[in-house]
C-alpha cells in the first residue's frame, strides 16, 4: 500500500473519530468527554487494538499536523471581528496574562523542585503552559527533554479543559473575559479551541492570552529558573 494511500486513510479515521467524539460530547456533555480527550483516547485504543505503528498513523498524522499552522492563523478572523470589544479591555487582559504567567511557571518549577524531581525533568516542565513549539525551544534553551516537554503540554491543555469548568465555578468565574485568559494563559491551543466552542469574545481573549503567554512565559521562564534552582 503506497504512502498516499496509508495517509489519506488515516486522515479518515482521524475525522471520523473526532466526528463521533464531537457527537458524543453533545450527548453527554461532561469535562471528561472534550472531544480531543475521547478521540486521542480511541485512536490510541485503534492502534494498540490493530497493531498498527505509530509511525505509520503518523504518514497522515503528519500531514494533519502541518495544517495546525493555518488553523492557527484562523483563530486572526474572530479576533478582527472582536477588535473593537479587546481594544477596551486590553489592560485588563494583558495584567492577568502576564500574571497568569508567572505564576504558572512559578508553581510548576518550585513544586517539582519540593517534590525532588531530577532538573532534566523540572526544565522540561516548566514551560508546559505555552504552545509546543515555544515549549520546546524554551526546554532546549534551559537543558531538558523537548520529547517530554511535549507531553506535559498535552497533559496541561487536556487537564486545563477537564478542570476548566469546576475551576470557574468553584471561584466563580463567569466573565468571558475571566475564562477567555485562563484557558488561553494556561491551556494554550487546546483550551482556546474549548474556549471558542462557548463564544467567540471567549475564544478571541483566550487567543490573545496563548499569544501573551507564549512571549511572557519565554522571556521570564530562564530568570525564574536561575532565581529558584
Amino acid at each position: 500500500m503506497s504512502k498516499f494511500v496509508i495517509g489519506f486513510v488515516a486522515i479518515i479515521i482521524t475525522i471520523a473519530v473526532y466526528y463521533l467524539a464531537v457527537k458524543l460530547h453533545k450527548k453527554l456533555d461532561y469535562p471528561f468527554t472534550v472531544p480531543v480527550l475521547t478521540s486521542t483516547v480511541l485512536i490510541i485504543i485503534l492502534l494498540l487494538g490493530f497493531r498498527i505503528p505509530y509511525e505509520t498513523y503518523m504518514v497522515g498524522g503528519g500531514w494533519i499536523e502541518k495544517l495546525l499552522g493555518p488553523a492557527v492563523v484562523a483563530l486572526a478572523y474572530p479576533l478582527y471581528q472582536q477588535r473593537e470589544t479587546l481594544k477596551k479591555l486590553t489592560a485588563p487582559i494583558l495584567i492577568g496574562t502576564c500574571g497568569g504567567a508567572i505564576v504558572g511557571v512559578s508553581s510548576g518549577l518550585l513544586l517539582a523542585k519540593w517534590a525532588g524531581f531530577e532538573e532534566t525533568i523540572i526544565y522540561s516542565l516548566t514551560p508546559k503552559s505555552v504552545t509546543t513549539p515555544v515549549a520546546m525551544a524554551v526546554t532546549d534553551s534551559l537543558g531538558g527533554t523537548t520529547p517530554l516537554a511535549a507531553v506535559f503540554v498535552m497533559i496541561a491543555g487536556i487537564g486545563g479543559v477537564l478542570m476548566s469548568s469546576a475551576v470557574f465555578q468553584l471561584f466563580r468565574i463567569k466573565h468571558p473575559i475571566g475564562r477567555g485568559v485562563g484557558m488561553g494563559g494556561a491551556s494554550h491551543a487546546i483550551g482556546t479551541a474549548s474556549a471558542m466552542e462557548n463564544s467567540q469574545l471567549e475564544g478571541s481573549v483566550s487567543t490573545i492570552a496563548m499569544i501573551v503567554s507564549a512571549v511572557v512565559v519565554s522571556l521570564i521562564t530562564p530568570l525564574l529558573v536561575s532565581l529558584y534552582m
